[in-house]
């Protein structure tokens, strides 16, 4: 077991998952991308699918427990991300089923790239889809969309827009506050003048809603610079803990709030490692946090990207800025492995994280997006859930090229 925070490849076993764990295996390159569960190739009693897909790319995946007891899973899927066909995408995992179904495109602009989709099941049990559109590798372009099922997701009402001020960003689910209003949090993608973004100025914010998403009240996160995908956990008592991702492929971060979200602690950093890519966090219902995200940072790179989008031709992009001739501020990291998939738990709060399992390993090879070509092998963005029966259920990104799916037992002590 590596001890709290030391980064490298890991060898842990949980007790918890009876099993006699040894070295991840590495991914099978050719599987069956079909949505049927499988036996897991060395988790014991855990379940293992890509969903199926038509899309070159497949990224950014969420699940969502629906009031059915069906699970959703939402991601975006086209060519590349940054191009115009690059549209939300919406799958079930019916209850009792062995199968994901045929996926179903919710999003189809022609003129933007739409992109992170979150589910959300409002009080009065409507379920929300939100996701972002933005032009091209613009992320300072992107606003906030909205589509809303009144029967868990089989039929969905117009597109609207839910948040237009240009930049704003989504990754994470909503929290319902105490007092009945809805918390969103959000990032904010911003640039200078003729300056295409790269993520440089990126910082956490909180929109507040108590008309069931008509307006919003803006609340900043303090200390937030670099700090995005802000991940919101209650812990009861109008208490919450949020984690973020890092621009700069450092560490995991921290904030809380002792206010029900008015406002927050400034963040800082977690002795978790990261790799300036997605995180995702749940209250498990034993009391205990699980996080899913790669154990690897700058510091396992060999080489960086310049950007995001340093593959999508954008004339209107502006001037781009090779972030290594900045050097009086922090600058974006593109570029580090994403790599190992690592599921960890926390007791206290999210303060240490001493149960570490990885769900699959690789190079997590991801200098380039190109998925036509079969260049990218990452293993990213993960979205973790718990179900009824106490399951864990996690999707993350698979070479982009589909989305895997990955059902296990919930471990319930500590690791030797």
């Amino acid at each position: 077991m590596k001890s709290k925070g030391q980064r490298g490849p890991a060898t842990a076993c949980l007790e918890t998952l009876d099993q006699d764990m040894t070295e991840p295996t590495h991914t099978d390159e050719n599987p069956a991308i079909d949505g049927v569960l499988r036996p897991h190739p060395f988790i014991q009693n855990a379940t293992v699918a890509l969903l199926p897909s038509d899309c070159v790319q497949n990224h950014a995946a969420n699940l969502h427990l629906l009031a059915n007891g069906d699970i959703a899973c939402v991601w975006f899927g086209g060519t590349q991300e940054g191009i115009a066909d690059i549209s939300i995408w919406f799958s079930r995992l019916e209850q009792g089923a062995n199968q994901w179904s045929k996926p179903e495109k919710l999003s189809d602009d022609p003129t933007r790239s739409e992109q992170n989709p979150i589910l959300f099941t409002a009080p009065d049990a409507s379920l929300w889809l939100i996701w972002t559109a933005q032009i091209s590798g613009r992320q300072d372009t992107a606003f906030v969309r909205y589509r809303i099922s009144k029967d868990n997701g089989m039929s969905w009402g117009p597109i609207g827009t839910l948040i237009d001020e240009p930049g704003t960003f989504v990754r994470q689910p909503l929290v319902v506050r105490q007092d009945g209003g809805w918390m969103l949090p959000v990032f904010l993608c911003r640039t200078e003048p003729g300056i295409a973004w790269v993520g440089n100025d990126d910082s956490a914010a909180v929109k507040i809603s108590h008309d069931q998403g008509r307006s919003w009240r803006h609340v900043e996160v303090p200390d937030s610079l670099g700090a995005v995908h802000m991940n919101i956990v209650p812990l009861g008592g109008g208490r919450h803990v949020a984690f973020f991702r890092s621009r700069f492929a450092d560490h995991v971060r921290i904030s809380s709030s002792q206010d029900d979200g008015d406002s927050w602690s400034p963040v800082k950093d977690l002795p978790l490692p990261n790799n300036n890519s997605s995180i995702q966090v749940t209250a498990l219902a034993d009391g205990r946090l699980a996080m899913v995200h790669n154990w690897s940072s700058r510091d396992n790179a060999r080489e960086r990207r310049l950007s995001l989008y340093d593959e999508i031709e954008d004339d209107g992009a502006g001037i781009s800025v090779d972030p290594t001739t900045i050097t009086d501020r922090p600058t974006a990291f593109w570029g580090a492995p994403r790599a190992p998939m690592t599921l960890s738990i926390s007791a206290d709060g999210g303060q240490s994280w001493p149960i570490r399992l990885d769900l699959e390993d690789g190079d997590g090879y991801c200098l380039s997006n190109n998925s036509k070509e079969a260049l990218n092998r990452e293993l990213s963005y993960p979205s973790i859930i718990e179900a009824d029966d106490g399951r864990l259920h996690i999707a993350y990104t698979w070479f982009r090229r589909a989305i895997k799916h990955v059902s296990l037992p919930s471990p319930q002590t500590s690791p030797q």
